[in-house]
């Protein structure tokens, strides 16, 4: 079975399925200690790391694909995960490894380690009181709850593709380019076609399949973790319809997913679904092939 190239980031479905695990582990406990090993995951300077030791957890939620861990006294611990950072957790402290390891949060109820794999350091945490949770708000629309017109509004904020407007987190929350695959091949539309060229009834349809996939995932990533922690967090599974199955057969059609590449970003989808049979033109494939680049099903 073929995989993304890279791991995808998590979204909305693995973010909740942290969060459901640490508020079983760590709402109630004291924060003891915050061991910091990487210079550039603190992007705050006041308040300080050790202002928060010695302070009772009050909640745990999500902003956007940011974990936030609410402490007593107005305090929050704010951590993005990017493309590679992710959680463990101990019954124990344990140290921080020297490779990968970013920070550890001891707490009176076990110890959260933060790590990320690559070179590249992107994950991030900021130290906050309420009056600065808003500036690490990206401001999307959270669609549990919302109404199809809001989620209209939030849609055609700004002219982009639907991949691009589904993913954009000012405007729509949680959504990355795993979901947002997922939730086009459920509407059966294509990731290139364009926002404002929708009828109501697709945006009806649109708004109904984003919900569907993203509560389906999101109770799926929580039930699979059981009692746990979650191991092996990314927004991709062998089930998915699209997501990462380039060559594989349409579970719906039989069609074989294509894919579309633009740098490290790869979007899946079905022609026989989602392009009336049309194949997408890559970039980079499309360009060096030319005319002999497939342009339907059937010449692919």
């Amino acid at each position: 079975m073929l995989r993304p190239r890279c791991h995808p980031v998590p979204e909305l479905p693995e973010i909740e399925a942290y969060l459901s695990a640490l508020e079983a582990r760590i709402v109630g406990a004291t924060l003891y200690r915050v061991r910091i090993v990487s210079f550039s995951l603190l992007r705050t300077v006041d308040p300080a790391a050790e202002s928060t030791e010695g302070r009772e957890v009050t909640g745990v939620h999500r902003i956007g694909k940011r974990v936030a861990i609410d402490l007593d006294n107005d305090l929050h611990l704010v951590i993005h995960l990017m493309v590679a950072g992710r959680f463990k957790w101990f019954e124990e402290p344990k140290p921080v490894p020297k490779r990968g390891g970013l920070a550890a949060f001891d707490f009176s109820t076990g110890s959260l380690l933060l790590t990320e794999a690559g070179t590249k350091r992107r994950a991030s945490l900021s130290i906050v009181t309420d009056a600065g949770m808003t500036d690490l708000d990206p401001g999307g629309l959270e669609l549990a709850g919302a109404t199809v017109e809001e989620f209209r509004n939030a849609l055609l904020t700004e002219r982009h593709t639907l991949k691009r407007a589904l993913t954009d987190a000012r405007y729509l929350s949680g959504i990355g380019g795993a979901f947002a695959d997922e939730i086009l091949h459920s509407a059966r539309l294509s990731p290139t076609q364009m926002n404002t060229n929708l009828s109501d009834v697709e945006i009806a349809t649109l708004f109904d399949a984003a919900r569907s996939i993203l509560d389906t995932w999101t109770s799926r990533r929580i039930e699979e973790t059981g009692e746990g922690f979650p191991e092996k967090v990314t927004a991709f599974h062998p089930d998915m319809a699209v997501h990462g199955k380039f060559g594989e057969p349409c579970p719906q059609c039989g069609v074989p997913i294509q894919k579309i590449e633009a740098g490290a970003r790869e979007t899946n989808y079905c022609p026989g679904c989602q392009t009336s049979g049309r194949i997408l033109a890559d970039r980079s494939l499309s360009r060096l092939l030319k005319d002999d680049w497939p342009k339907t099903v059937e010449e692919l």
